[in-house]
């Protein structure tokens, strides 16, 4: 049993990459949504995605953690390759022990909540471990207690979900994700579905969790967040990765006129 610790992060600077991305199409039907893109998520670095909406930035998260099959290109975790069957549209994980252990080592934050309403949010926080990992609750309750109280709701371990905020409510998502020790944190529009004063206790957590090198693929409409936690943006329009670079580029100086057009309608005077 991999051993409890709280700040399983690595120092900043480490280039060992976590995920891999090589070359990805993924299809729905004739429509093609991811068109060979390629990204690589060092450890300890945060990577985020950019771009209008139907660009394929949740596709190629949901991607990341095998929620979604692609029809051709790799997809590898600390440099082991996902293994596949049939070809594609009938493209199939081949081996459905390393999906399980591949999606417990990176824990998906959604847009939506999805805790279970009947569950304190100490037992939200607490099942996943438990159930998945086979840990002793006795033994993650202590962890599950410090995750919540990292993210500011430490007082809130026998509310029920409905009795939180949407802001709240994502803490203890984010505080969920956290228990599960993962390699790695895939975000997905973690501030979207809140009004912009409950976004800033979401988005201070975010900022936090980048101050200690957590490896993050953050997807995000938000371009003030993007430029302040990412070590590396990626822009994808159309299904294709149209530029990257690290957020002072990106933001500072872009190289295509259709990004330019992004970041003049998406970033705050």
């Amino acid at each position: 049993m991999t051993p409890l610790n709280i700040h399983p992060s690595a120092p900043q600077g480490s280039l060992d990459p976590v995920i891999e991305i090589r070359n990805l199409h993924k299809s729905y039907g004739t429509l093609e949504v991811l068109k060979g893109v390629s990204i690589t998520a060092p450890r300890g670095h945060v990577v985020s995605l950019i771009g209008s909406s139907g660009s394929g930035k949740s596709t190629l998260l949901r991607c990341c953690n095998l929620l979604e099959d692609s029809q051709s290109g790799d997809i590898l975790f600390k440099g082991e390759t996902v293994d596949w069957t049939g070809t594609g549209l009938a493209r199939r994980p081949a081996n459905r022990a390393q999906v399980t252990r591949f999606r417990t080592n990176l824990s998906m934050v959604f847009q939506q909540f999805n805790l279970w309403s009947h569950m304190t949010i100490l037992q939200n926080v607490m099942e996943a471990p438990v159930t998945v990992l086979g840990r002793n609750s006795k033994e993650v309750e202590p962890l599950a207690r410090d995750y919540l109280t990292k993210v500011g709701i430490g007082d809130k371990c026998d509310a029920w979900p409905a009795q939180l905020s949407g802001g709240q409510q994502q803490r203890a998502a984010i505080a969920r994700a956290l228990c599960m020790q993962p390699e790695a944190l895939l975000l997905d529009e973690p501030t979207s579905a809140l009004d912009p004063e409950l976004q800033q206790e979401v988005v201070k957590v975010i900022k936090d969790l980048a101050k200690e090198h957590r490896t993050m693929i953050l997807v995000t409409h938000d371009m003030r967040l993007a430029r302040d936690v990412s070590d590396h943006v990626v822009f994808l329009h159309q299904g294709k990765l149209l530029e990257q670079g690290p957020p002072e580029q990106i933001f500072g100086a872009p190289k295509s006129e259709r990004l330019r057009q992004f970041l003049s309608a998406t970033t705050p005077a």
